[in-house]
């Protein structure tokens, strides 16, 4: 289920040798790329190269954005496949949504990357055809002009975390680390987003698999914790120092059952 995955791994459609071994990193899915991955003149043979047959995973397809040449002929290549969900970049307006899903019959994850998405990310999450959001967070960057810092990308994740939970949606999925050659880039991020009430992050390369996985993964410490919370009894009492109550134990409950 799409509503489960925290480590999705991107892999450029145009390369059907990769498929495999993108399957076998550890990824709970893998998403095919026709989108930024793939040049202009490689687009049709992406698209001809589109295939589930390579694993059991949950297979995501992020087609080419609305008002594209490709679009409509992506739209019409992935009707025929059994996929988990329809990744739709540059995701702006709940109509959108609809025409792309009512095209493919598929779920669609919305890749919130730009102001106007942004700023209509409630309505999209409310939609009833999305299942996930997803931030494109250098793309976001560059359409506003700002730059790729935590602090300046807070008040955009905290909304997409509003925009999920008020559509009973799952958390969402935080954008790529583009640092492929940082051995902690993957897992601070993916640390930070988990924080702020992200489910999971995409992936650009295999060895961030891991680093994002266990990032979303409860701590050792964390499961103690929730142990001792849940084994506290009703009512207001005291653990570790710190008052517990309903809200607490619900928190605990929550991690436990990440594990």
């Amino acid at each position: 289920m799409v509503s489960m995955i925290r480590a999705p791994l991107f892999v450029p459609a145009n390369r059907p040798d990769r498929f495999a071994k993108a399957a076998a990193s550890g990824a709970d899915a893998v998403i095919l790329d026709l989108e930024d991955a793939v040049a202009a003149e490689d687009k049709d043979a992406a698209r001809s190269a589109l295939t589930t047959g390579f694993t059991d995973l949950p297979i995501i397809v992020r087609v080419n954005a609305h008002g594209t040449p490709w679009h409509e002929a992506d739209l019409a290549a992935v009707a025929e496949l059994p996929l988990a969900a329809v990744m739709l970049p540059k995701a702006e307006e709940a109509t959108m949504i609809a025409a792309v899903a009512q095209a493919t019959g598929k779920p669609i994850i919305a890749l919130i990357e730009s102001a106007r998405g942004l700023a209509n990310a409630r309505a999209v999450a409310a939609s009833g055809w999305v299942t996930r959001l997803a931030f494109g967070s250098i793309d976001y960057c560059a359409d506003l002009g700002c730059a790729h810092l935590r602090d300046v990308l807070l008040p955009a994740r905290a909304e997409l975390v509003l925009a999920s939970r008020l559509a009973d949606l799952e958390p969402p999925l935080d954008g790529v680390t583009a640092q492929i050659d940082d051995a902690t880039a993957a897992f601070d991020d993916a640390t930070h987003a988990r924080a702020l009430g992200f489910a999971g992050k995409l992936s650009i390369h295999p060895r961030q698999v891991p680093d994002v996985l266990r990032a979303f993964a409860p701590t050792a410490e964390e499961v103690s914790w929730a142990k001792r919370v849940l084994g506290s009894g009703d009512g207001a009492v005291r653990v570790d120092g710190a008052m517990v109550d309903a809200p607490v134990r619900a928190k605990a409950r929550a991690i436990l059952e990440e594990r």
